[in-house]
């Protein structure tokens, strides 16, 4: 089926489609998932809720965008959910004078690192760096979104991604990596 056929299949209630989507688009938007929670578990149970959420609010799709994005966005924010009842966002804290240009994780050190030993970095990080790191890095959020989805001011938003890449150059210098400057 194609994915419009999936989409017109999910809004009739067809639990062949669903299954489809689930089987297309769950491996793609697990690792979405896992990128937000420090364990597999609470990813899978991201999922679970996304996926739900997906099927029961289809009708919302409004096929201007893409599908899988419209899922994304769907699975980002059940992640944040689940990181809003775990508490694990109230860490978060502000701080008022940061020079980000000296937090700077080299191009190339990131192009050498497998995916793997990336998501065993940012596992390390505390929740709200590796929330915000995410969001703004590669989800594209911009700081004034992340701030609204996250219940946090725009500084906040910005001192955790600072700190976040901050951590990030530390934890690359310790493994060998080193910036081209030196």
């Amino acid at each position: 089926m194609n994915e419009q056929d999936l989409i017109t299949g999910c809004k009739a209630n067809d639990r062949r489609a669903q299954r489809e989507v689930y089987d297309r688009y769950s491996p793609l938007m697990l690792a979405v998932a896992r990128r937000y929670t420090a364990r597999d578990a609470d990813a899978e149970d991201v999922i679970v809720a996304a996926f739900y959420k997906v099927f029961e609010k289809i009708d919302t799709f409004t096929e201007m965008g893409s599908f899988e994005g419209w899922i994304r966005r769907i699975v980002v924010n059940e992640a944040l959910m689940l990181l809003r009842k775990k508490h694990a966002l109230r860490q978060a804290s502000e701080l008022s004078e940061v020079n980000p240009a000296s937090y700077s994780v080299p191009a190339e050190a990131v192009q050498r690192l497998a995916e793997a030993d990336i998501m065993s970095l940012l596992d390390q990080m505390p929740v709200g760096y590796r929330t915000v790191f995410n969001l703004y890095v590669v989800e594209g959020y911009k700081h004034r979104e992340i701030a609204e989805l996250l219940d946090i001011s725009i500084n906040t938003s910005k001192s955790q991604l600072i700190l976040a890449k901050k951590r990030l150059r530390e934890q690359l210098e310790k493994l060998g990596y080193r910036a081209a400057d030196g």
